[in-house]
């Protein structure tokens, strides 16, 4: 019983990237909950335990903000679930005093300790004591510093997909003139491809919008190299998986990861799904 479900635990320092964490889990299918009271969280294994089918994949926030909470206490109740059938495990995200302050002067929130007062420095110091024992027993740490929204999400994926079924494939669009991913396992160049950038019309959209698609599809070189792509990847991601490759990245770039390879890797991901389930689109230079 709960062999096949699996807990993760978010937590870490505020301002660190909780939110952007939960996100990301969530794209891969886990059922998010953030900041959940301590009472239901003592709660919350039995009954995730008991519903088995409902509760698959969850993930919970929590932090030195839960109400009720002992922080101290964390660890143990973990190690209770795990005890009782569960696979529980635990993401800590931290970063330095500078970033967390940068950040928390740029969104003008107060953070979740102020009402302790002595400032803010003061807070981060405060909740960092307080959460020793969590990061202690964390499976995975990630420092934030110089990790942006987008770097956060997929070492995010990174950590949890050795847990899921099969593989975890993302595809991936990059802009060349923002640099190549330097973890892509595979990377393709579609910059002989027709530009929509030069179609004053199509300029301002990106490669998901509908007139872009159909400009696009209308090109056979756009559509070769879509569906060479494709046949590659159906003849290697297998061999990957059998080797217990847990986490693969095929990058896709463009001059301005905007138009083309958004396009491709979305096409790729639609087409690729039936076989991979597991297999998630990440646009890294595109702006939203």
């Amino acid at each position: 019983m709960g062999s096949n479900q699996h807990l993760v635990i978010v937590s870490g320092l505020s301002g660190a990237g909780k939110s952007t964490t939960l996100n990301a889990l969530e794209d891969m299918g886990y059922h998010c909950i953030d900041n959940l009271p301590a009472k239901l969280l003592q709660e919350f294994g039995p009954h995730m335990l008991a519903e088995p089918a409902l509760y698959e994949k969850v993930a919970l926030g929590i932090d030195a903000r839960a109400p009720g909470l002992r922080l101290e206490e964390l660890p143990p109740w973990l190690q209770g679930l795990r005890d009782s059938g569960l696979h529980a495990q635990l993401l800590f995200l931290t970063a330095s005093d500078e970033t967390l302050v940068t950040r928390f002067s740029k969104t003008r929130r107060k953070h979740p300790l102020a009402q302790a007062g002595g400032g803010l420095k003061a807070n981060i110091a405060r909740e960092r004591t307080l959460l020793k024992p969590v990061r202690a027993a964390a499976d995975w740490e990630i420092d934030t510093s110089d990790t942006n929204i987008h770097q956060l999400q997929l070492k995010a994926w990174k950590c949890i997909g050795p847990d899921s079924a099969g593989t975890t494939v993302v595809i991936q669009s990059f802009a060349f003139s923002k640099g190549v991913p330097s973890d892509a396992d595979f990377l393709f160049d579609a910059r002989n491809l027709p530009n929509p950038y030069w179609n004053a019309a199509l300029r301002n959209l990106t490669g998901r919008d509908r007139a872009v698609v159909e400009w696009l599809q209308q090109d056979a070189t756009v559509t070769a190299m879509a569906d060479d792509i494709a046949t590659f990847l159906r003849r290697w991601l297998p061999d990957m998986e059998e080797s217990h490759r847990s986490f693969v990245t095929v990058a896709i770039g463009c001059t301005g990861g905007r138009h083309r390879s958004v396009f491709l890797a979305e096409r790729l991901s639609a087409e690729l799904r039936p076989q991979f389930p597991e297999i998630m689109t990440h646009h890294r230079d595109l702006e939203t």
